[in-house]
């Protein structure tokens, strides 16, 4: 609770939000410049955005946590804390961020833009229209970041398992656990809670502070995040066994020429 109290303190009072936006830009724009300047340029955006996912994902996920453990009224309709809106914007800049970071280096992405436009409309609805809901948001926010930091370090080990054989190393290594951390939280757990988020605000016993529009938008957008990960793991794994299966074939023709 200390934690919490200190760090209400030493945010600006109006709104920390600009000030999470120039931290985000001041790490991409390091990362870009300083970080990564001797990667070829068609990496270096991807990784910059990969540092501030880092910034962003495990950070995020501790924050959001406390923010709802320290509500003692926790529910899908429950008011939002002055702690869970600080980690709502939090997140609202990383977003904003890394919209801005796609939209300036890969505006032909329609998917992965939508996503973030999508995932603002929920976050910033949530912490500036109706004021309420950030439980279940907060929740979300957790299952989606909970494998960031595995994610991240995945994504930069692909990018140079092709030049740099200890990024190869880390990506074999790492491809199993964290395909299979990622099916369990999105297979599993994310679509639990969706369930039970949804099954809350059709009873109508939100429908006083949350309007339903905006429930049904929430619902919408994450059962949409939900699916498209689950194809984007399902193809994870298919690729997976397929590199094993042809490495398998390249081991056993390269036996029988020895032999």
């Amino acid at each position: 609770m200390d934690i919490i109290n200190t760090t209400l303190n030493f945010l600006p009072h109006s709104n920390p939000l600009p000030l999470f936006f120039a931290v985000y830009l001041i790490l991409y724009t390091v990362a870009y410049f300083i970080i990564f300047r001797k990667w070829v340029p068609k990496l270096r955006p991807e990784a910059s955005s990969c540092v501030i996912s880092l910034a962003h994902g495990t950070p995020a996920v501790f924050l959001a946590s406390a923010a709802i453990l320290s509500d003692p009224a926790r529910d899908f309709h429950s008011p939002n804390t002055p702690f869970q809106s600080i980690v709502l914007d939090y997140s609202i800049a990383y977003f904003l961020m890394d919209l801005l970071h796609y939209l300036i280096f890969y505006p032909t992405d329609l998917l992965f833009i939508g996503h973030h436009l999508a995932t603002l409309f929920v976050f910033l609805t949530c912490r500036y229209v109706v004021y309420h809901g950030a439980f279940a948001i907060l929740v979300l926010l957790v299952l989606a970041e909970v494998t960031s930091l595995c994610q991240n370090v995945w994504t930069l080990a692909c990018a140079r398992r092709s030049d740099v054989k200890f990024a190869a190393k880390v990506y074999d290594l790492l491809s199993p656990p964290f395909y299979g951390l990622y099916s369990v939280v999105r297979g599993f757990f994310g679509p639990y809670f969706v369930y039970r988020m949804f099954a809350f605000y059709l009873s109508g016993a939100a429908d006083s502070v949350i309007p339903k529009w905006v429930w049904i938008s929430w619902v919408v957008v994450v059962f949409m995040a939900i699916s498209v990960s689950i194809l984007w793991i399902l193809n994870r794994w298919i690729e997976f066994f397929s590199e094993r299966k042809n490495n398998v074939a390249v081991a056993v023709a390269a036996d029988k020429k020895v032999r």
